[in-house]
């Protein structure tokens, strides 16, 4: 739990990445940070960016990027990224920065970011979140470290995430982070089709909405798309589907991690049964005309045609 007292935050801090999920995150950061303390921000969108000089002299630097190409140039491009200052600054090695990706991205590219900044340092770690856009902007999103839970760094890590987030959780060692984020977008991405699909089938059978997800809350088939995130409009006051599909997880990058996850599956020998099936409905949630909505609202209005 984040404590306000708390005086071991790093005091400059840079951020890259201003997307749905990052600002909110640094919004949080900026709150809880002690006064004094310098926060560099960068984003490609004009409208959300300040230009800095020292974001890459700064303590610590975090990443929320969309994919694993983007997350590659921000650290290793030679000329502008993250590898380029550190090698014109010194060629010593820097200890004690933290260099932290919060994107979800497969774990080959992290493994290998990792490796390429060895030379500057070794406390590169993957941290995804999970909690989507309401847990970014409630400050209740978890973060998956790849780091072990001896690793020395841990308490410095977690007291700076803990200002963005809620649990904060060690996972065993670099890339395993992702791993996790992988694992549990997998069930999640499963759990969001089974929850569109049994609505639909109870609600055609004539039971309320909202007494249909009371059900379900009351039973063993409880979980947090439903409760929190329901795909039927107005049964979840701040779900995105009750919002106009605001503030929602799109589709494609419900793709692109289900995609992630399944590519890890082969890779470490996994049998997904539901895998197939399930790449194939986001994949074609994604291509559909609405597929700038949220992921339940997509899957659900597909359900219902």
């Amino acid at each position: 739990m984040y404590s306000d007292n708390n005086d071991s935050l790093p005091r400059d801090i840079g951020f890259i990445g201003l997307g749905a999920m990052g600002k909110p995150m640094v919004m949080n950061l900026a709150r809880r940070l002690i006064p004094g303390s310098r926060l560099y921000v960068h984003d490609v969108v004009a409208p959300a960016m300040e230009e800095v000089e020292r974001l890459c002299a700064s303590d610590v630097i975090l990443t929320m990027l969309p994919e694993g190409p983007h997350v590659k140039s921000v650290y290793l491009d030679p000329e502008t990224g993250i590898i380029a200052s550190l090698s014109s600054t010194s060629t010593r090695p820097f200890p004690d920065k933290l260099l932290i990706d919060s994107s979800t991205i497969d774990t080959a590219t992290n493994l290998h970011i990792k490796e390429r900044l060895s030379t500057f340092t070794t406390s590169f770690y993957d941290a995804p979140v999970s909690g989507g856009v309401i847990g970014a902007m409630n400050a209740t999103i978890a973060f998956f470290i790849g780091s072990s839970a001896s690793d020395a760094n841990l308490p410095r890590l977690t007291t700076l995430l803990q200002t963005m987030g809620g649990k904060v959780i060690s996972c065993g060692g670099p890339s395993l982070g992702l791993a996790a984020k992988l694992s549990n977008n997998y069930l999640s991405g499963v759990i969001t089709i089974a929850c569109s699909e049994a609505m639909d089938m109870g609600m055609r059978a004539g039971i309320d909405a909202d007494v249909l997800a009371s059900v379900f809350a009351a039973g063993t088939a409880q979980n947090t798309i439903c409760d929190v995130f329901n795909p039927v409009p107005g049964v979840c006051p701040k779900a995105p589907s009750s919002n106009g599909y605001a503030g929602g997880f799109r589709v494609q990058l419900m793709k692109k991690d289900f995609g992630l996850a399944m590519d890890m599956a082969r890779r470490v020998g996994a049998r997904n049964a539901l895998g197939a099936s399930g790449l194939g409905i986001y994949t074609a949630a994604s291509e559909a005309e609405d597929s700038g909505k949220e992921k339940l609202g997509v899957t659900l209005s597909a359900e219902h045609n």
